[in-house]
């Protein structure tokens, strides 16, 4: 798998190639915890038309953790402008999901050129809920020391929804995602957490998108509910937003017909 090495880090991505020279490439950032394999689905189902792109990023799936410990959303965001440089991309049609939406939106905001679309998953402009943040850092913490296994009966039910953790399929999800994180880097993951915890919110920025965006997010989600799916619908010049039923705060995984469903509308409409 390829990796660029940029800012310090050796970034891991994956790259399907052109189906066809200039096709459209799709760019796409994953949640806190997982890695651009949560968008297996989705590059099964577009790679035929659009170059489609995943990135880790720092501290998780493949990609090695800072030396300085840094993983807040602005760094993230500038790692993402350097990859863009170095695969040589103009602009791109650009998918995140909660953490990679909270990367969307300061892309998108801050370097309109460098976005033809925008589509954000399961994501939240403001801060994190006052409520949440001291059980999300006593998370990280046990997570840093002792790993995934004591806190997963806590963290599952943030990443995933009720209709996938009592299904057949929940098996053939949920265990590659736990497996993964086993391989993880604990301290890089822990730094991941804390830049999610204390990240700084975005929500004034949101009028100075001017991409075509869709807004999609699990009827279940808990981490990031459907309201903060609608206040950034709300705030974003001509946004669009879909609620998907069934699905929890990891919707491209849980419903991933679905969500590839609206994903193809949108995209072949820009």
């Amino acid at each position: 798998m390829p990796h660029a090495d940029l800012r310090g880090i050796s970034f891991h991505h994956t790259d399907t190639g052109e189906p066809w020279p200039g096709a459209p490439t799709l760019v796409m950032g994953h949640g806190l915890l997982f890695s651009g394999w949560m968008f297996h689905p989705q590059v099964a189902a577009l790679r035929d038309r659009y170059r489609c792109i995943t990135v880790d990023w720092r501290g998780q799936g493949d990609t090695p953790a800072a030396e300085d410990g840094t993983a807040d959303m602005d760094s993230l965001t500038d790692d993402l402008v350097a990859l863009l440089d170095h695969l040589g991309l103009g602009a791109v049609h650009y998918a995140g999901l909660s953490m990679g939406g909270f990367v969307g939106m300061r892309l998108a905001a801050r370097h309109p050129e460098r976005v033809r679309s925008l589509v954000l998953l399961d994501t939240s402009a403001g801060p994190e809920d006052p409520d949440k943040v001291a059980q999300y850092r006593l998370l990280a913490r046990v997570y840093r020391w002792l790993g995934i296994g004591p806190v997963r009966g806590k963290v599952e039910p943030l990443m995933f929804g009720p209709h996938l953790l009592a299904s057949p399929r929940r098996a053939e999800v949920v265990d590659p995602w736990v497996a993964k994180l086993r391989t993880v880097d604990r301290r890089g993951m822990r730094a991941a957490i804390l830049g999610v915890t204390d990240r700084q919110p975005v929500v004034d920025e949101l009028p100075l998108i001017t991409a075509p965006t869709l807004v999609v997010v699990g009827a279940d989600d808990v981490a990031t509910p459907v309201a903060k799916a609608e206040a950034i619908a709300a705030a974003i010049p001509g946004a669009r937003l879909e609620v998907v039923p069934d699905a929890g705060h990891s919707s491209t995984v849980e419903q991933p017909e679905a969500v590839t469903r609206l994903m193809e509308s949108f995209l072949a409409d820009h």
